[in-house]
């Protein structure tokens, strides 16, 4: 193993040699199936109040990148001074090995419907890429990403003392909720989606979250509370079984809101946003109440998802300070005693040793975390498919290539 100063050194004389005028970003104005996405139309966002059920391939480039012309969002002020990020000169180069054949990331970006591709490392930015016309200032939807937005700030509304202990009922924050299979579900079952109350989550038409986000933000929207309180069938004790659950990571974040005393984004702004010094204000969909949808629909720019996902890498500290505690970051990502392997506090884990991490949402999104190498992937895309398994699949093969190419020996194969 190499001596830290060493390691140090020879990671300052790759980064030197690796980047270079591809690490500014580039910009094409179509992608794979462009013409299908929308292209002759300019990527049409789809009409205020259009239904899951009934987009159309073209209206996906549209509202993933301007949800705010869907929706109306609430939005999450950042700080004056945005944390800096370089770009170093040199060209960065990745070949990857998928289905027997040898790829590049341009041969990657040419198989996916991808909106966005950013690759960093530290504070430095690899490769920026945008297709479909897509801009750095356009603000990227995040679908489940904003789940393990809402389980880091649980973990600050414990730091601030607001949420008392884990062990708490929900009912003790969200009184509406006694008497509810939720309100006497205790906290600490909520954040590795292990409730025990039944919900449905197979991206249907009819399943459970097309009746929790139509009880949210539906033409006949009911409210948080009764939204939730849909769902009162306990099929397990709570902590018992990981069960994903989109009802769990929304009673989460009532939890917080409730015992903060301000809204989910308000408090995210002041706990999150605001320090980690992103260079753009985020917003996050709500209900009429101002209820945020704690598992969905936070909008930003790629650039400052990178540096949510560096601030992960580097154990909660980014911009001078510590953003997150290291000790919340670390009991975030570590599995659960006895429930999966693969997830943690509301964020995907590899399942691997040494782990590295994930946030993930359907149609392609995603930020891969790896707090070894410190290298972060944001991906924004339009996937079809709620959740490809091929297209996962193809991802996960990219990045384990950046880690052993790019990383220290060892790290997924032998270092080049």
């Amino acid at each position: 193993m190499l001596r830290r100063p060493f390691r140090l050194l020879a990671a300052a004389l790759w980064g030197a040699a690796a980047l270079g005028a591809q690490a500014e970003p580039g910009f094409a104005p179509d992608g794979p199936q462009a013409a299908a996405y929308g292209q002759a139309q300019g990527y049409p966002v789809p009409p205020p109040g259009t239904r899951r059920e009934d987009l159309k391939q073209e209206h996906y480039v549209g509202l993933h990148s301007h949800y705010d012309r869907f929706r109306p969002l609430r939005e999450v002020p950042t700080s004056a001074k945005p944390s800096p990020l370089s770009r170093v000169a040199g060209a960065f180069e990745l070949t990857y090995q998928h289905e027997g054949r040898t790829h590049t990331l341009d041969d990657y970006l040419r198989r996916h419907p991808v909106t966005g591709l950013l690759i960093a490392r530290d504070s430095d930015i690899l490769f920026e890429r945008y297709q479909y016309g897509r801009k750095d200032s356009d603000r990227f939807l995040s679908h489940s990403l904003a789940k393990t937005i809402t389980g880091l700030l649980a973990g600050a509304a414990l730091e601030d003392r607001a949420i008392r202990s884990l062990n708490d009922p929900v009912s003790a924050y969200v009184p509406e909720l006694a008497g509810t299979a939720y309100g006497a579900t205790p906290i600490h079952a909520l954040l590795p989606m292990a409730s025990g109350i039944g919900f449905r989550e197979t991206y249907q038409p009819d399943d459970d979250v097309r009746r929790l986000i139509d009880g949210l933000i539906g033409p006949a929207a009911m409210g948080a509370v009764a939204a939730v309180r849909q769902f009162d069938t306990r099929v397990a004790e709570p902590g018992r079984v990981f069960h994903y659950s989109s009802a769990d990571s929304q009673v989460l974040g009532m939890v917080v809101s409730r015992a903060v005393g301000m809204s989910l984004p308000d408090y995210f702004s002041r706990r999150l946003w605001a320090p980690l010094g992103a260079e753009a204000n985020a917003a996050w969909d709500a209900d009429a109440a101002g209820d945020a949808l704690g598992f969905c629909c936070v909008v930003a720019r790629l650039r400052d998802w990178a540096r949510l996902g560096l601030m992960l890498a580097h154990d909660g500290r980014w911009n001078g300070q510590q953003v997150v505690s290291r000790p919340w970051v670390y009991e975030s990502t570590t599995p659960a005693r006895g429930l999966s392997p693969n997830y943690g506090y509301q964020i995907w884990l590899s399942g691997e040793t040494p782990r590295y991490y994930a946030m993930r949402g359907i149609l392609g999104q995603a930020v891969l975390i790896d707090p070894i190498t410190r290298f972060v992937l944001v991906q924004t895309a339009v996937n079809l498919n709620p959740n490809d398994p091929g297209a996962s699949a193809e991802l996960t093969s990219l990045w384990h290539a950046l880690l052993a190419q790019h990383g220290p020996p060892g790290r997924f194969g032998r270092a080049r």
